[in-house]
């Protein structure tokens, strides 16, 4: 009895193989992509939207390219940059209608943070509505979350994600992470490991 459970153990993971060396020869011909590169948003006012994302987010004005007739801004950190574009005066159409509704089930922009409740300090700090509330605590892998509007009412995201492993289905070998950023952890079958 143990012989074969042994032998099917061994199949299984023949066929694993095989099927991450299949994916391996596949992937030359996947998509060359490595990263989210940037979030572009329109903004009403961009010195208004440059002092939030930078002054509450942390991130950090850089130059944009010159060919660039448009007023905007580019911002970076975390290995992400958020290019603000200034709306035209006839785009109202194109912003968030209700800007008070924090619904998390609307689109958003998601960061990953490290200390929640510092987060929540420093939007207590800046007199920033928000949402908070944690998921999966059933599940035992409790993901709390932050949501609030940026100064044009488009809803972002603060969460510790990094709690909820990735389970990939069918697709070990197609997932990249770039080994210089943070990754969440990935079960890779039926034990433990992370990667």
């Amino acid at each position: 009895m143990q012989r074969q459970v042994e032998r099917k153990k061994e199949q299984q993971q023949q066929e694993e193989i095989r099927d991450h060396e299949k994916e391996k020869k596949n992937e030359k011909n996947g998509t060359p992509l490595m990263a989210l590169n940037h979030v572009s948003r329109l903004c009403k006012n961009v010195e208004k939207s440059v002092e939030f994302y930078t002054k509450v987010l942390g991130f950090v004005l850089i130059e944009r390219p010159q060919a660039f007739v448009f007023d905007g801004a580019w911002l970076f950190n975390y290995g992400v940059g958020v290019h603000l574009v200034h709306a035209k005066d006839n785009e109202d159409d194109k912003f968030p209608n209700h800007t008070d509704n924090l619904d998390p089930m609307d689109n958003h922009i998601s960061f990953q943070s490290e200390d929640m409740e510092g987060m929540v300090q420093r939007l207590e700090q800046f007199k920033i509505k928000y949402l908070k509330r944690t998921v999966g605590e059933e599940e035992g892998a409790a993901i709390d979350q932050l949501f609030f509007k940026d100064p044009d009412g488009f809803m972002i995201e603060i969460c510790n994600c990094e709690n909820v492993k990735l389970v990939p289905q069918r697709s070990i070998g197609r997932i990249k992470f770039p080994s210089d950023r943070h990754n969440p952890p990935v079960e890779l079958g039926n034990d433990d490991s992370k990667t």
